[in-house]
């Protein structure tokens, strides 16, 4: 009977001890538990705007392994509006606000060939204002359809020259002096150091008699004018350049990008030249543009394309929003070191390599600023960090970029197994 009593008193004795071990484990555990990403956030962000920026920089394996270089791209398409162009809308309209140039319930105008735009239109109602758009009539159509859901009043225009007085630009700032009109008329203009608003970016009012395509009520209107205003610029010198620093720990050898507006690239390069001037820049410019002849030769133009051998359509290229035949004022400030050609079939090819080897969906300029990156890793060597823009993803041009049919029209089928078409 002791026997027993003793064996029981061992057995209970044995329970309670795996019973308190347990416990004491699982607490350990939980203690040392590793916090998931959203733990590290300690408070939610206050709206959309701060959601724009602070995205990740990634490393694109497939392109590291291939090149032997580490070649990081700034997935910029993960802001809230999808593309890189949100840290722009977010600056122009903010700097506007603080100067007076746009007020609440104002119209903030823009020519865009699509990503600005659709930035603009996402952020303005966050700061209680509208959007207007004019946009060249050959962009990919779901970029119209995005502005639309937006809100945003949308203008297809038919491109043209730059200095024609309906290019897309010329158009949005006539718009916002229109805007402006209405608003004086109405009794509601603000004023600037007693001056009613009446100019825009030193362009007066040319007093066309046609119907206002804004509604009764107007607080006035505001040109963006991405291409000149360089809170463009000041959006990447201020916050994507210094993230790029960060988050790489200031290991970096070089950063490449394309231009439109030309704010991306010079922002970034400009700071980072600061922080390291050893860190080379370079663009990469697509066909049909005069960037790369600037860079490389101090001329816009060749001695063929002066005769008159230029393209038709000086942007017959896939890529959209990258490429220009002028210097702006953003892409005055650049820091470059030198440029690289690429090519249509180049972005097309990339943009299926990444999407099958990375899962990277990316749009024609993302894909070109890889093509890029590719470019710099060649000439560089191995061993070297470079970093890019992924600007935005494939869902804004799946009508063209993505698109089998006019791919196959425009002899750009992409037919490559790897990095081929790179040397690779």
């Amino acid at each position: 009977m002791a026997s027993v009593r003793t064996t029981g008193a061992f057995v209970a004795a044995i329970s309670m001890s795996m019973v308190l071990f347990s416990y004491f484990l699982c607490n350990y555990r939980s203690k040392r538990k590793t916090p998931s990403p959203l733990s590290k956030n300690k408070k939610p962000r206050n709206g959309l705007i701060h959601a724009v920026g602070n995205t990740p920089l990634i490393r694109i394996n497939s392109l590291s392994e291939a090149t032997g270089c580490e070649i990081l791209g700034k997935c910029e398409f993960l802001n809230p509006g999808g593309s890189v162009k949100d840290r722009v809308a977010v600056k122009i309209i903010e700097e506007a606000l603080e100067s007076g140039q746009l007020v609440c319930g104002g119209v903030v105008t823009e020519g865009s060939a699509g990503s600005t735009a659709i930035s603009l239109a996402t952020v303005a109602p966050a700061y209680g204002c509208k959007c207007h758009v004019v946009i060249p009539d050959d962009v990919a159509i779901e970029k119209s359809q995005i502005l639309e859901a937006l809100g945003a009043t949308v203008e297809r225009v038919r491109p043209v020259s730059i200095t024609h007085r309906d290019h897309y630009v010329n158009i949005a700032r006539r718009r916002a002096l229109e805007a402006n009109e209405l608003a004086s008329k109405l009794g509601i203009t603000e004023k600037i150091d007693g001056k009613f608003l009446e100019q825009i970016n030193g362009c007066m009012s040319d007093g066309e008699k046609k119907g206002s395509i804004f509604s009764s009520y107007c607080s006035g209107g505001f040109f963006a004018d991405q291409f000149e205003n360089l809170a463009n610029f000041r959006a990447h010198y201020q916050g994507t350049g210094p993230e790029i620093w960060e988050q790489s720990g200031g290991s970096l050898d070089s950063f490449v990008a394309a231009a439109g507006t030309g704010g991306t690239v010079a922002g970034i390069s400009s700071f980072l030249r600061e922080k390291n001037p050893n860190i080379k820049c370079f663009l990469i410019d697509p066909p049909g543009s005069g960037l790369f002849n600037k860079v490389t030769r101090g001329v816009m133009y060749t001695r063929e394309e002066a005769e008159g051998k230029r393209l038709k359509n000086p942007f017959d290229t896939i890529t959209e929003g990258i490429g220009i035949n002028r210097l702006t004022q953003n892409f005055k400030m650049a820091k470059l070191d030198g440029a690289y050609r690429g090519t249509d079939k180049e972005a097309v090819e990339m943009s299926r390599y990444l999407l099958k080897n990375d899962g990277l969906f990316l749009g024609s300029s993302s894909a070109m600023n890889c093509v890029g990156a590719v470019r710099v890793a060649q000439s560089l060597g191995p061993g070297h960090t470079i970093v890019t823009i992924l600007c935005d993803s494939g869902m804004r041009h799946l009508s063209k970029f993505y698109d089998a049919q006019y791919l196959s029209e425009h002899g750009l089928t992409p037919t490559a197994t790897g990095l081929e078409f790179l040397g690779i």
